[in-house]
Formats: C-alpha cells, sequence, structure tokens
C-alpha cells in the first residue's frame, strides 16, 4: 500500500490521494499486456504519476490539458488499419479520462462519484434515453399527447398499467417521460420516482449539494473538455489539426474514410469497395455494415497517395447516375481526436448522472455563449453544425443534449430558446441534408414543442408558429401566376425536398396539440400572427392544380396529384387543431373568423372565369348570379380558406358567440353566393364525375374524388363543403339557393321549360346525355337531403361529439356488424390517434364473441336501426347499396313493412334554423313535383327510380320536421313550416298539375313502383298523422298563397276538408282516364306497322288450315309409313320485359318463366328427420328416404332469357 503524499509533491487534497498509477499496479500491468508492441512514451506514462497534480498548481490549465490530450490521443487511437476499441478505450480511461475524473473529484474516482451520489437529491424525472427497438408504453386515457411514453420499468410501476394503453417500438433517440407532470393528466410517477416527489417542493438549486472546490475544478474540466469535442468534431481540414493539438513530429500516415449517405445501395457500395481496395466481399459486407451503423468507416491506411488513389476510384465508380459516395482522406491524428471526441462526450454524459448539480455545470457551459457573439455557445456550435457531422457523432451528442440539457428544467428553457431562434437555419440545413429525420438535430423538436409550457413561451417570446410556417413556405416557391402551389413540373431535387420539408407541418401540430386554458394579451396576439401566415399558406393552397374537363380526346399524361393531397393530409390535424385553439376563446375567436374572410374575399376577387352576370327566374322568383359551367371551365377541389371560415362559423354557433357579440362579427358583409360558390362547384364535379362526364381526365381525377370523400381527408374537406353550403342556405332565400344550385348542376333548363323532360327525352340521339342527366338530378337531390339531414356537428345541430361518434358507428355497423379494427378503420381519428369509439360502443351495439375461427364482432342494438339513414353522407355508392339491403332485410324478418324513412332529426342550432325552409320553398315543390309528374307519365320522360326514391325521402324528411315542430310548439309561438299544406294544393293555371299529395296518392297503386309503395304508405300515413295534429293545434296555422295565416271555425275545416278530398278525387280520375286515353293512343301509334302483320299472319293461318286435311279428334289416324298427318299447334308468347311478341321454335331466341324453388315436406314419407343447417340445404336435392320433396311455383309470366339476365 502507498503512503500519503508520494505524488512527488504535486498533489495538493487534504487528506492526500492515491493515483490511478499507483492505485493498482496489477491493472497496470493489465494494460501493458494489451498492447502487443507498447509505446515507450505510453509505457513510461502507465508507470508516472498522474498529471491531476499539476493540473490542480496550473495557471493555464486549458494548455496544460490540450497539450496531455495533443501528446496521448494519437498514441492510444488509430494505430493501424483496424481498430481494436476495447484496447483503445482501456488505455484512454487509464491515460486520459483517469486524470480527469481524479482532478473532478479531489480524490480518487472510487470514492468520490458514490459521495457526490449519496449527496445529491436524485431527479424526479426518469429520463431513460430509448434504445433502437426498444418497448414504450404510452397511456391514452392520460398522456397529454401521444409522443409521451414511458419506460417498461415506469410503466409496471404505475397506474397506467391498468388504463387504456398502446405499446410501441422506440425508433432511438426518445426518452422516458416517468416524472414529467406536464406529459400527463394523472399519475406522472411511477413507484420508483414517486419516492422522492415528497422531498421536492420546490425547485432548488442543485449546486448547494456540492462544494465551491468541486464546483471550480469541474466547471473547468467541463469547459475544457466540452470545448474540445466540440472543436474536434466540427473541424473540417482533412491534413492539419488545430494548433493547440498540433504534433512536433507528424506521421504520413492516413485513413481513406467512406462516409455514410442515403443515396447508395448495399450493393453498389460493397461493389465499389471491392474494385477500389481489393479487399473480400465479406470484408467489403463488413465495411458497408459499419458505415451504415456509425456514419463512416476507414477502408484504407497507409500514406497519402496510397488513399487518394481508392478515393480516386471510389468516386469515379459511384458518380455515373448520381451523386458520388463522400470520401476523405484524413491523417490518423485528426481521426484519433475526433474519435476520442466522441469518447469524452460519452464520458460527459456518464459523469453527469452522479448528480444534477454536475449536470446543471455542464448546461451552462454548454450554453455559455462565447468570445464571436450570438450562435458561439458551444451547443450552439454543435447544432449548427449537424448536418456536417456523421451518423455517429449525431448519435452521441443528441444523447448528451437528451440527458443534459433536456433533463434540466431550468435550461430546457433556455436550450428551447436557442433551438427556436436557429430553427430556420436547423431545419434548411437537414432539407439538404441526406440523412434521414431520426438522425438530425431537428428531430429534438418533438422534445421541446410538445411541453405545453414551452410551446406556449416559445410563442409568446419568440413567434414560433410564425417562424415554422414561413420556413415551410420558403421551400415551397414553385408557384402558379396566382401565387398558389404547383407541384406540376417538379424535378427529382424538388420532390425530395418537399417530402423533406413535411416534417415542419409535425413540427407544428406538436406546438398545437396542447390547448391553452388561460390567455394572455400577448399570447393572442402572436397566435394571431402564426394565424395570419398559416391563412398565408392556405390562400396558396386555395385553388391549386385547377382541372378542365377533356371533351373528344383523352388526357395524354395523367397530371401530378399527389403532392396536393399529401399536403392535404398532413395539415388536417392542424387545420382542426388551429380550430381548436380558437375555439378556446372568444376574442381570438372572432378575429380569426374577421381574418379568415378578409383572405377569402381576395381569393375571390382573384378569380376571373364565368364573370358574365345573368338572370334565373322559376315559381316567379328571381336571382342574379355569374354563367359558370363546371364542365367547361377551370374547378379545383383544394379550398382550404373556405373549409376553414365554414369550421369557425360553427364554432361561432357552438360557442355561443355569434348570439352573445353579433356587431363584433362581419356577419352583415356575408355574402352567401360568394361563400357557397366554389364548395358548391366541387361538390358539382364529384356529382359530374359519378356520371361518367370526366371519364377522359383520366385516373388522377378519380384518386382525387377518393380522397375527398375518404376518411383521411373528407373532415377538412367534404365535410366543411357541406358545412359551407348549410351556412349559405341558413342566410340566404332557399329559392334563390335551389337556383343557383340548378345552374350549376346544369339542370336549370329541364326544371324551368314546361315539358322540357319530354321534349329532351324524345330525342333517342342522347341517350348518353339523359343518363347523365337523370345520374346529376339524383345526385342534387342527394346533396339536398344532405344539407337539411346533416345536424349531426356540434354548433349546427344541437347534438354534442358523443351523438356525433354514436351516429357514425350506427351507420358502419348498418352495413354489417364489424369486428373491432375493421369499425375503427371507419372512423375518423383525432390529433392523438383516438377516435371516441370505445365511450359510446356499448351504447349502440352488441359483442359477439368468437367462435373457434373467427372473429368477435360488434352488432347493431336492434333499438338502434331506427336512426338509420339511408342517405348518409359519409356512405360510399357500394356502402349505400349493401346498407339499405341489409336493412330491408332485417324488416322483412320482422315482419314489417320495408319503408325506411328518414330518422327523427336533432333541431338545428339557432343560427342554422331557416335551413329547413328548403323544404317548403317554391323551388323545391317545383323540383319534386316534376319528378313525380314524370313518375306519373312514366313513358312520356326520362327519369329514374332513384330519382323517385329521394323525392319520396326529403317529403318523408319534410313531414317528419312538421311533425317536431308541431309537437315542440309553444303558445307564444306559431308553427310557419306548413308544408303538408303547401304539397295538398294543385298547380295554378295555365298548368293545372294536381297536387303532390294527390301524385303520391296516384303512384300508391302504380304496378311499376312495387318496391316504392311501403314509403309512399309510410307518406301518407304520417302526412295524415300531421294533418291531425295541426287541426288539433290551438296555434297551427292555415298558409294561403299569399302566405297570410287565418283562423277557420271547426265547421269551415269540415267543408273545406269535404271539398278538397272531392277536389282530389275528381282530379284522380281525370288523370287515370286521360293517362289510359293517352296510353292507348301512343301504343297504337307506335304499333302500327305490328298491328298490320298480325292481321296478316291470322288470315294466312287461316287460309292454310282451311286447305289441307286435318284430322278432328272423332276421325280416326293411320299409323305407320302412311300416317295421317296432324298439324302442328302454333303457339306465340309475349315477353313481358320487352313486349315483343315471337313464336315458340327450337330455333328462335330461349323463352323462360321465373320461378320459385323451395323444400317441401306435403307429401314427406319420413317426418322425423331434422335438418341440421337449413340454410345450406340444396332445396333441388331430394333424398332417397323422401323426406324433403321440391317444390316449384311460377307467376307464368315468360320472358327472354336474354331479358332476364340483363
Amino acid at each position: 500500500m502507498f503512503g500519503r503524499g508520494d505524488c512527488g509533491g504535486e498533489c495538493r487534497n487534504p487528506g492526500g490521494c492515491v493515483c490511478p498509477s499507483q492505485a493498482a499496479p496489477v491493472g497496470r500491468n493489465r494494460l501493458l499486456d494489451v498492447l502487443e508492441q507498447p509505446d515507450p512514451d505510453l509505457g513510461k506514462q502507465l508507470c508516472r504519476p498522474s498529471p491531476c497534480g499539476k493540473w490542480l498548481q496550473a495557471t493555464d490549465l486549458t494548455r496544460e490539458v490540450y497539450q496531455h490530450l495533443a501528446h496521448y490521443v494519437p498514441k492510444i487511437y488509430c494505430r493501424g488499419p483496424n481498430p481494436f476499441p476495447q484496447k483503445e478505450d482501456m488505455l484512454a480511461q487509464h491515460v486520459l479520462l483517469g486524470p480527469m475524473e481524479w482532478y473532478l473529484c479531489g480524490e480518487d474516482p472510487a470514492f468520490g462519484f458514490p459521495k457526490l451520489e449519496q449527496a445529491n437529491k436524485p431527479s424526479h424525472l426518469c429520463g431513460r434515453v430509448f434504445k433502437v427497438g426498444e418497448p414504450t408504453y404510452s397511456c391514452r386515457d392520460c398522456a397529454v399527447d401521444p409522443t409521451c411514453v414511458l419506460c417498461m420499468e415506469c410503466f409496471l410501476g404505475s397506474i397506467h398499467r391498468d388504463h387504456r394503453y398502446r405499446m410501441t417500438t422506440s425508433g432511438g433517440g426518445g426518452f422516458c417521460d416517468c416524472g414529467d407532470t406536464e406529459a400527463w393528466k394523472e399519475g406522472p410517477y411511477c413507484q420508483k420516482h414517486e419516492l422522492n416527489t415528497s422531498e421536492i417542493e420546490e425547485e432548488e438549486d442543485p449546486l448547494v449539494h456540492l462544494s465551491e472546490d468541486v464546483i471550480a475544478r469541474t466547471y473547468n474540466i467541463f469547459a475544457i473538455t466540452f470545448r474540445y469535442a466540440v472543436e474536434i468534431l466540427t473541424w473540417e481540414k482533412e491534413s492539419e489539426l488545430p494548433a493547440d493539438l498540433e504534433m512536433v513530429e507528424k506521421s504520413d500516415t492516413y485513413y481513406c474514410m467512406l462516409f455514410n449517405d442515403e443515396v447508395h445501395t448495399y450493393e453498389q457500395v460493397i461493389y465499389t469497395l471491392q474494385k477500389a481496395v481489393n479487399c473480400t466481399q465479406k470484408e467489403a459486407i463488413g465495411f458497408a455494415t459499419t458505415v451504415d451503423r456509425d456514419g463512416r468507416r476507414s477502408v484504407r491506411y497507409g500514406d497519402f497517395q496510397y488513399c487518394e488513389q481508392a478515393k480516386s476510384v471510389i468516386v469515379r465508380n459511384t458518380s455515373r447516375q448520381t451523386k458520388p459516395l463522400k470520401v476523405q482522406v484524413m491523417h490518423s491524428s485528426i481521426v484519433a481526436h475526433q474519435n476520442f471526441g466522441l469518447k469524452l462526450l460519452s464520458w460527459l454524459g456518464s459523469i453527469i448522472g452522479y448528480s444534477d448539480g454536475l449536470r446543471r455545470i455542464l448546461c451552462q457551459v454548454g450554453l455559455q455563449e462565447g468570445p464571436d457573439g450570438e450562435n458561439s455557445s458551444l451547443v450552439d456550435r454543435l447544432m449548427l453544425s449537424d448536418s456536417k457531422l456523421w451518423k455517429g457523432a449525431r448519435s452521441v451528442y443528441h444523447q448528451l443534449f437528451m440527458s443534459s440539457l433536456l433533463m434540466d428544467l431550468k435550461y430546457k428553457k433556455l436550450f428551447a430558446v436557442r433551438f427556436a431562434k436557429n430553427y430556420e437555419r436547423l431545419q434548411s440545413d437537414y432539407v439538404t441534408d441526406d440523412h434521414d429525420r431520426e438522425f438530425s438535430v431537428a428531430d429534438l423538436s418533438v422534445q421541446i414543442f410538445t411541453v405545453p409550457s414551452l410551446a406556449r413561451m416559445l410563442i409568446t417570446e419568440e413567434n414560433l408558429m410564425s417562424i415554422i410556417i414561413k420556413t415551410f413556405m420558403d421551400h415551397l416557391r414553385h408557384r402558379d401566376a396566382q401565387g398558389r402551389f404547383q407541384f406540376e413540373r417538379y424535378t427529382a431535387l424538388q420532390a425530395f425536398k418537399f417530402r423533406r420539408v413535411q416534417s415542419l407541418i409535425l413540427d407544428l401540430k406538436y406546438v398545437l396539440i396542447s390547448k391553452p386554458t388561460e390567455w394572455s394579451d400577448e399570447l393572442r396576439q402572436k397566435f394571431l400572427e402564426g394565424f395570419d401566415a398559416f391563412l398565408e399558406l392556405l390562400k396558396c393552397m386555395q385553388g391549386m392544380d385547377p382541372i378542365t374537363r377533356q371533351v373528344g380526346q383523352h388526357i395524354e399524361m395523367e397530371p401530378e396529384w399527389e403532392a396536393a393531397f399529401t399536403l392535404q393530409m398532413k395539415l388536417t390535424h392542424v387545420i382542426s387543431m388551429m380550430q381548436d385553439w380558437c375555439a378556446s376563446d372568444e376574442k381570438v375567436l372572432i378575429e380569426a373568423y374577421k381574418k379568415c374572410l378578409a383572405v377569402l374575399m381576395q381569393c375571390h376577387g382573384g378569380y376571373t372565369d364565368g364573370e358574365q352576370p345573368i338572370t334565373l327566374s322559376i315559381c316567379g322568383h328571381s336571382v342574379e348570379t355569374i354563367r359558370y359551367c363546371v364542365s367547361q371551365e377551370k374547378v379545383s377541389i383544394h379550398l382550404p380558406v373556405s373549409r376553414l371560415l365554414a369550421g369557425l362559423h360553427v364554432l361561432l354557433s357552438k360557442s355561443e358567440v355569434a348570439y352573445k357579440f353579433p356587431e363584433l362579427l362581419p356577419l352583415s358583409e356575408l355574402s352567401p353566393p360568394m361563400l357557397i360558390e366554389h364548395p358548391l362547384r366541387c361538390l358539382v364535379l364529384c356529382a359530374q364525375v359519378h356520371a361518367g362526364m370526366w371519364r377522359r381526365n383520366g385516373f388522377s381525377l378519380v384518386n382525387q374524388i377518393y380522397y375527398y370523400h375518404n376518411v383521411k381527408c373528407r373532415r377538412e374537406m367534404f365535410d366543411k363543403d357541406v358545412v359551407m353550403l348549410q351556412t349559405g342556405v341558413s342566410m340566404m332565400d332557399p329559392n334563390h339557393f335551389l337556383m343557383i344550385m340548378l345552374s350549376r348542376f346544369e339542370l336549370y333548363q329541364i326544371f324551368s321549360t314546361p315539358d322540357y323532360g319530354k321534349r329532351f327525352s324524345s330525342e333517342i340521339t342522347h341517350k348518353d346525355v339523359v343518363q347523365q342527366n337523370n345520374t346529376l338530378i339524383e345526385e342534387m337531390l342527394y346533396l339536398i337531403i344532405m344539407l337539411v339531414g346533416e345536424r349531426f356537428s356540434p354548433g349546427v345541430g344541437q347534438v354534442n361529439a358523443t351523438d356525433e361518434i354514436k351516429r357514425e358507428i350506427i351507420h358502419q355497423l348498418s352495413i354489417k356488424p364489424m369486428a373491432h379494427s375493421e369499425l375503427v378503420k371507419s372512423l375518423p381519428e383525432d390529433e392523438n390517434k383516438e377516435t371516441g369509439m370505445e365511450s359510446v360502443i356499448e351504447a349502440v351495439a352488441h359483442f359477439k364473441k368468437p367462435g373457434l375461427t373467427g372473429r368477435g364482432m360488434y352488432e347493431l342494438k336492434p333499438e338502434c336501426a331506427k336512426e338509420f339513414n339511408l342517405y348518409f353522407y359519409h356512405f360510399s355508392r357500394a356502402e349505400q347499396s349493401k346498407a339499405e339491403e341489409a336493412q330491408r332485410k332485417l324488416k322483412r324478418q320482422n315482419r314489417e313493412d320495408t319503408a325506411l324513412p328518414p330518422p327523427v332529426l336533432p333541431p338545428f342550432c339557432p343560427l342554422f334554423a331557416s335551413l329547413v325552409n328548403i323544404l317548403q320553398s317554391d323551388v323545391m315543390l317545383c323540383i319534386m313535383g316534376t319528378i313525380l309528374q314524370w313518375a306519373v307519365e312514366h313513358n312520356g320522360y326520362a327519369w329514374s327510380e332513384s330519382m323517385l326514391q329521394r323525392v319520396l325521402h326529403l317529403i318523408g324528411m319534410a313531414l317528419q320536421e312538421e311533425k317536431q315542430h308541431l309537437e315542440n310548439v309553444t303558445e307564444e309561438h306559431v308553427v310557419t313550416f306548413t308544408f303538408t299544406q303547401k304539397i295538398s294544393k294543385p298547380g295554378e293555371a295555365p298548368k293545372n298539375s294536381p297536387s303532390i299529395l294527390a301524385m303520391l296518392e296516384t303512384l300508391q297503386n302504380a304496378p311499376y313502383l312495387e318496391v316504392h309503395k311501403d314509403m309512399i304508405r309510410w307518406i301518407l300515413k304520417t302526412f295524415n298523422a300531421v294533418k291531425k295534429m295541426r287541426e288539433s293545434s290551438p296555434t297551427s296555422p292555415v298558409a294561403e298563397t299569399e302566405g297570410t295565416i287565418m283562423e277557420e271555425s271547426s265547421r269551415d275545416k269540415d267543408k273545406a276538408e269535404r271539398k278538397r278530398k272531392a277536389e282530389i278525387a275528381r282530379l284522380r280520375r281525370e288523370k287515370i282516364m286521360a293517362q289510359m286515353s293517352e296510353m292507348q293512343r301512343h301504343f297504337i301509334d307506335e304499333n302500327k306497322e305490328l298491328f298490320q302483320q298480325t292481321l296478316e299472319l291470322d288470315a294466312s293461318t287461316s287460309a292454310v288450315l282451311d286447305h289441307s286435311p286435318v284430322a278432328s279428334d272423332m276421325t280416326l289416324t293411320a299409323l305407320g309409313p302412311a300416317q295421317t298427318q296432324v298439324p302442328e299447334q302454333r303457339q306465340f308468347v309475349t315477353c313481358i320485359l320487352c313486349q315483343e311478341e315471337q313464336e315458340v321454335k327450337v330455333e328462335s331466341r330461349a323463352m323462360v318463366l321465373a320461378a320459385f324453388v323451395q323444400r317441401s315436406t306435403v307429401l314427406s314419407k319420413n317426418r322425423s328427420k331434422f335438418i341440421q343447417d337449413p340454410e345450406k340445404y340444396d332445396p333441388l336435392f331430394m333424398h332417397p328416404d323422401l323426406s324433403c320433396g321440391t317444390h316449384t311455383s311460377s307467376c307464368g309470366h315468360i320472358m327472354h332469357a336474354h331479358c332476364w339476365q340483363s
């Protein structure tokens, strides 16, 4: 055992010290044994006293330490072509790091560090840095956002293990959020870290647990080592070192250093290395693997010329198609110092784990401004050099930042400010860099921006929202003449930059993910500045990628559409969160609404298409609009400014700001026709695509329409367009709206001109156009159903978010029972990746447990079927068809009629209350009456059953609405919704068309509308119920043509009712007689030749029969060669589908009967037998025991086989 003071008098520690060279001679001998050919200097150093005593007395400690490093680092590291990391680390620990630890502790580190650890009050933060592939856990109930995660140890010791949680694997780089009170709504501490919370009542300075000597020494050694590591890692010269590290004797030993990139493949690198350095494939694979993992690897060691030769081969072989691999010829001493620099950063990270005081000192050293002013701190220098560093160096210093700056709450704020100030430059470096996001310092944004207090501070003090948005827009400079983003002719480089710049949207999402509960004036001001920048971004998207219908020739090249939709999808949650922020403060909401409206008016002012004014007139109503045809002009599916305004308008209603402060809102300045114009064009575009009018525009448009309705985009696209139309209708005359809608759907001529439909349908050359118009009419009626029926968004209807998600689930389960995963995929997710399904699913569905091989299914509860809406706006056409079929089948099983009436709807909010008047407007009644007229005179017009079905649904909605009005009416109010009275009145002269009610009664008995009879019957039944309610209601008005309201006595009412019924009966008789007469005349006119042929055929047949020998039943018939000739019976039948008559012959077209085949037990010979699975039992199969027979029945109507199949 060595005595005290044996350091040659250099050690000044009270109580003496034991130096590393004296503490363990066995260890020293082992170190010498490690060296195959030990360097004489290293051997001397291993036997020499430690320099720590000398350092304690030094006046210029930096110079002393640098000299020590300059002398020994090149002797330990990079001594040959192949690295020996274990040997190098052992020597570095003894010769380089050991003295630093002695200096820091002032005694043997084996005793000093445990003392520091014991005096330290452990942090309540876990801070465990995750490795790649390590499991992480996030509580879906308590996490503030999905980025808040726990390590396995903390999770198992927390309350969250009994909650709903999400388990994922880490990509590496993040750390455990246990102990962070801002990350969790409840249970921020696990059992391990909870022990410390009672002791930490208020934040105290961790330096109080360290002596002044230790603080001073730590500060000195941290400042020197951190500066050395930063300086050498950011050193860009390849052949010379910084002056204070330069060696006296410089050897001619170099490394050919190959760097990683994300462009070249493994195969390219392996092939190139085999040619450049003459290595085997196995060695080349090893090189390539190390380069990919660590970011760089030396592939040749030798003199400069030898390494330069390998470099030229590598560059030449990899520069033919892409940029060449990055290769540098670096002096061995530079590589040695850089390797030790990384070791030093790792060492700093481990040392600060002993004490929070040491961590605080390192943070002070890292963020202290240097002599060069701004951005001269060591942390700034590292961040700004990030893109120049290789992957291994980045990973090491990122981990140091996480274990130091991000674990100290005080310096986390200071670091966040530095990060925000450098944000623009860091992102620009990342965009031009070719490494993935997880290897960039920009990825630390998730650790900073998701902390609510830091995010608010950065928005307020650094204007972070504006910085992020403007940085994003600076990278998207490709614009068209109107200033809109243009992705049409993107080069490969621009497309690469666009993919990388999307990460900025993610940063904006992080900033907004936690909504403020309290607003300051500064936060309001800065948020609205950020909102202005966001509106500028949306303004560049408004109307981008416009398309024009291709006529005549198919489009030659599919246009670029994916970039615009990618941008829209990335922004979807950001737009929603912007609205949530606005909704949380009334002043912000009012200002945001004004700003959004102003930008929308600017956008409309920039459009010059279709400005020619025209006047539309129907039913005595006139409106002025512009001449615009979607099928001829440019139209865009991207309208984010309009949709944001629609969302804010709903929030005005939901938060009641529209009723509290109407004087602060520009509602009087709103121009409803302007608001509805572009969303209406977009919906008309979808209708025309469905009608087949845009087939020549290729698949790019079909894909855009698909994503427009898709669950990922529809919340901020399709849904908001419907809301904007609802907003417009609620603020304008519904007659005017409907006329503008007819004009945009290009159907105005059909409904404004008497008998236009009849004339149009008679032109056989326009069959495609007739079909297109029918589809457009169906789509227009569908849109009206949506406008009136879609009131389940909070703010549009008097509902909450739970009602909205319930309705989504009900309609998904109306199609078929679904598994949990299938149901979740069909529901929209919020910014926290939650659908809200779990909170409501038990109220609307039963869970059917899986069998042996199947999956568990949710089935809709029977009592929820009454809420089914056939025209639910999120159904695709296939889903609507399946849902209709499933619901009708269910009703048949329950022995109910198959009508699918509209459900009872919640009332509109006051801001949208006037919207229901569209159902009883004159133009709407005209449209309904016209289509019903076509159905009554079904042979004279081109119409479809889908069209009629939609009209019946609208009539049903109007009756339900009136019924609700009457049920909820109070004595002070008068029900002005008088749909039943309006549909009871016949048309006025000169047309004198029957009333809608009379036509419904006519259609009830129409044989060609068998499918719709139940629905018509339900409508008439509901009409009578509403009429009785109106008659019994004391406040019920009777609407006259002029719209006046009168009261009648009971006797007058009865008299009027009898008169009305008599009038309806007379009109109905006249109508039927006229219809039959018209049908007879029309049939004879169209079939003159057929009548003539039939007469001639009958005459010729009778002539043949008269002149041939006929054998009657009474005559004898001879058999054999000279048998008596028996005439054939000729049979003629008529196809009930095409009405064509045909003689039954072998060579004629096949004729068939529709038959129903079923099992029958009427003549059963074995009644005791039980069929196990009746659904799968084939009725055509008859078992020999004759337990079941086959019974076939037919209606007897004959058809052509091909007519039946088509």
